[in-house]
Formats: C-alpha cells, sequence, structure tokens
C-alpha cells in the first residue's frame, strides 16, 4: 500500500529545525548544541544576519543593522492567502516559509522568553520595543494589542487591521480569535517585567537608596525609568544622577584644563601686575645699567609677561545618539558639552536624536537638567538630527561639529551626504564612534570607511582623545 503523505522536502526540514530550536528555548533556558548549530547553518544559509539567533540582540538593533529586513517584519505572521486554494502543497514557496520561520522564532522567542529574577530598566524598554514588533507582524500597531485596543473594542487592531481581525486589504483570514487571546497575555508579561524592577522599590526607601553606590549601569536605569518616578522616589533618583553628573564633570573638568588654551597673543600688551613681572628678562635687559663700584643694578625698565591668549568666538555644536546603545556617550557628552559652555568666546549648542531630535542647548550648562530632559532607547535616524543642526552654522570655518553616534542609521546614505557636505563648506567635523570612560563602542563600517576616505576618521576610545581635539580646534 502507498504512502500518501510526500517525503519532506530540504526546505521542510530546515523549518522544523527552527522551529525546534524555538521550542527548546522557550521551555528550556539551556542552549541545545545541535540544535543551535544546525540553525546557525540554515541562516547563513539562506543569508540571514546570525544575530538573529542571539537571545540578546533586539530586533531593533537587528533592524538598524540590517534595514531591508524591517518590511518583512510587518504582517510577517498574518496568514498568506496566496497559496493555492485547491490546497496544492506544490504552490507554496517553501523557501519563503523557511525566511519567514528564522522571522518569526525571533520575534516570538523574544517576548516570551522572559526569564526570571530582577530586570532593568534598560531589559523592559526592549522587551516592550520586541513587542512592538511582534504587534506588527500580527498586522497591528506597535502597542494596540498590549493598550486593549485589539481585543474587540471599536476600531480593534489598529492601522490596517479591521475590526473583525482581518487584514486590511480584506483578503487575510480571520485572526479576531487570536488578537483578542495575545492581546492579555503580552499585558501580563509588561506587568511581570515591571514588577521585577526592584529598584522602583529601593528608591521609595530613602535609607535603601542612600546605599546605592551612583554608577553608570544604575545611570541607565534610572534615566530610562524616571517617567515611571514620583514622589520619595524621584526625589531619590535625581539625588543619584545629580551626584554621578557631579563626580564625572570633575573628572572630565580637570582633563579639560590639563589641555592647551590657545597660543599667546603678543599683539596684546602684558598687563602691568607683579604676578606678571619677567624678572629674568628684567635682569638681563638692565645690566648695562649695573654700577660695579656701588655694586647695585639700577633699572629703567620693567618687563612683564604675555599672558593674553589668542581667542577666537567658535561655535561648538554637539550632536549625540540617545539611542540605547549610546547611554555612556550620552551622559559623558552632556557633561563634556556644558564644561566647553563654560569656557570664554565658546557659543556651545547640544542636539540629542533617536527618531526625533531635540535641541537642549537651553540647558546645556546644567548637564543634570539637561539628561532629564532626555528620552533614552528608540531608533536612529540622524537626518532628523541634521536638520536641526545645520541652521546653526553661521560661520563654518568657525564652527565645529562634534557627531557621536555608532552610525548604523536608517537613512545612511542622505545623512553622509549632509556630513559630507558641511565639511567641504569649511567646517571642522569630528565623528565619535563612542565617548566611554573605557574607550569601548562598535562603530558602523560602512561609514567608518567613508569618513576614513574623507578626511575626517572617527575618533574611538577614550573620552581624553576628544577633549585634545576639541581644544586643539578651539585655542
Amino acid at each position: 500500500m502507498n504512502d500518501p503523505t510526500p517525503a519532506p522536502t530540504p526546505h521542510d526540514n530546515r523549518r522544523q529545525v527552527l522551529y525546534w530550536r524555538l521550542l527548546a528555548r522557550l521551555f528550556d533556558p539551556e542552549e541545545q548544541a545541535a540544535l543551535e548549530s544546525a540553525s546557525l547553518a540554515v541562516v547563513e544559509d539562506i543569508g540571514l544576519p546570525p544575530a538573529l539567533l542571539d537571545p540578546q540582540a533586539s530586533v531593533d538593533s537587528i533592524v538598524q543593522r540590517h534595514p531591508e529586513l524591517a518590511g518583512e517584519f510587518d504582517g510577517l505572521m498574518v496568514p498568506d492567502t496566496a497559496e493555492d486554494d485547491s490546497g496544492d502543497t506544490e504552490a507554496r514557496d517553501r523557501a519563503a516559509e523557511v525566511r519567514r520561520a528564522a522571522l518569526v522564532s525571533k520575534v516570538l522567542l523574544n517576548v516570551f522568553a522572559t526569564g526570571s529574577g530582577a530586570v532593568s530598566a534598560g531589559q523592559l524598554s526592549r522587551w516592550q520595543s520586541d513587542a512592538g514588533w511582534l504587534e506588527r507582524a500580527l498586522g497591528c500597531s506597535p502597542g494596540d494589542l498590549r493598550g486593549g485596543r485589539g481585543a474587540g473594542g471599536p476600531g480593534a487592531g489598529g492601522p490596517g487591521v479591521s475590526p473583525t481581525g482581518t487584514g486590511g486589504n480584506g483578503t487575510s483570514p480571520d485572526l479576531s480569535r487570536l488578537i483578542p487571546a495575545i492581546g492579555p497575555e503580552l499585558g501580563s508579561l509588561e506587568a511581570d517585567l515591571v514588577q521585577r524592577m526592584r529598584l522602583r522599590e529601593v528608591l521609595a526607601d530613602p535609607q535603601l537608596a542612600s546605599r546605592l553606590t551612583p554608577s553608570m549601569s544604575l545611570i541607565e536605569q534610572l534615566l530610562r525609568d524616571k517617567n515611571n518616578l514620583s514622589g520619595v522616589a524621584l526625589a531619590n533618583a535625581k539625588s543619584l544622577i545629580r551626584r554621578f553628573v557631579d563626580e564625572v564633570a570633575q573628572v572630565l573638568r580637570t582633563q579639560v584644563e590639563k589641555a592647551t588654551v590657545g597660543e599667546i597673543d603678543r599683539s596684546i600688551p602684558p598687563k602691568r601686575v607683579f604676578r606678571n613681572l619677567d624678572l629674568d628678562r628684567t635682569i638681563w635687559k638692565n645690566l648695562t645699567n649695573y654700577s660695579p663700584e656701588e655694586e647695585r643694578l639700577y633699572v629703567d625698565r620693567l618687563y612683564y609677561r604675555h599672558t593674553a591668549r589668542k581667542t577666537t568666538p567658535q561655535r561648538l555644536i554637539v550632536v549625540v545618539d540617545q539611542s540605547g546603545s549610546m547611554v555612556d556617550s550620552m551622559v559623558n557628552c552632556t557633561i563634556l558639552a556644558s564644561i566647553f559652555a563654560g569656557l570664554p568666546k565658546v557659543d556651545v549648542h547640544l542636539v540629542a536624536y533617536d527618531t526625533r531630535a531635540l535641541d537642549l542647548t537651553p540647558w546645556v550648562h546644567d548637564p543634570f537638567e539637561t539628561l532629564l530632559r532626555t528620552q533614552l532607547g528608540g531608533g536612529t535616524d540622524g537626518t532628523v538630527a541634521m536638520a536641526l543642526a545645520q541652521p546653526k552654522i553661521a560661520e563654518p570655518r568657525n564652527t565645529v561639529v562634534v557627531w557621536i553616534s555608532d552610525f548604523y542609521e536608517w537613512h545612511h546614505q542622505s545623512l553622509f551626504d549632509s556630513m559630507a557636505a558641511l565639511h567641504r563648506s569649511g567646517v571642522k567635523f569630528i565623528p565619535v564612534g563612542s565617548v566611554t570612560s573605557s574607550g569601548r563602542g562598535s562603530v558602523n563600517p560602512w561609514f567608518r570607511e567613508r569618513f576614513k576616505d574623507q578626511g575626517t576618521p572617527v575618533i574611538s576610545g577614550h573620552i581624553r582623545k576628544l577633549v585634545h581635539e576639541l581644544k586643539t580646534f578651539l585655542a
């Protein structure tokens, strides 16, 4: 008797490997070596980035580095009715199903494998972003399901999803059962993550909060979660942020003071005060007036040292990426900008951006107030920051633009073209890959090569490098 079941194709086997790995990861956090290596081979063979298999990589970070994948996540889990209605399995695009399995596995694993133990504000932010990608994969808008709008209320499902849960084009199968079921589940997961953020309980207790030692990781959590704090907890959070800002500011201020501050300006007569008296030169120039008989030196002219330094009014525009991967740089550069703003004849402007740009110049003298106005996280779109920074350039040759980012951008070509135009106009353009205490940081290779060819290589490393570059230009 012949078996009517067709033999599995290589594409079927690949898809099964990916889904078996997904199930193994969801129900057992321990890595299964055989499934991991097989899945890696599948992902690389079909041309997808290996980062899809990294549980720590958010969908945002993957899409930033591979923007062509963004469109594939939209409607990813909405059933495809393009398949032959006759049930002919040969009509299916099995290669596309393997690719879909890899992307679906990434979204589901990031959202439903939440682990256990304490949760940082950064982890919560990443989960919320990944949950938004899951909602997009289901044909909804980010936040629709968690907000209850997809649970059968008026207009359920958000843009692109009809009130009955079907696709906006009217051809997708009915999702009305799935959406009401998954919405409360996502809400429950989010509530559990928030509850596991023990930091809020510590901040609400003044004695416990006083025992916290300010650090970059702690400040990152406080800045991410500040909008959810109030009363005593908010006051303690602000106190910790201010303590950390003051400590870092003291270190950076010392580095700025040690750097060169400009050449002596001999066109300005020296100030005739005792502290500027050049005693050695005065004696040398008056030696002809020495009387051997009296053993006295008669001084008919005093010489003073020039102390005035050449200072030309300069404009410093600092543009800093405030996305989740640049927290360390955001804190350091905010403080550094405030220090340079205190120098004479230096006009400092500060712009922060993710997918929107924010002009923080009015608060640039107070890094504490500046940081409280930042909103860490989100995607990266430098074109919005460029639109805000360009009008600030009045005299290109007296302007320096410091751009701090990892340069994983949505609109990379148009942004680089704008940066190249600034450089050609005479602006001193300084791209910075990281401004951290440790010198760590990654930079998009595409931008790194083009900056190098342009003659403006990326500064990556310790913050002292940026301090030196700025002081050299502003001298």
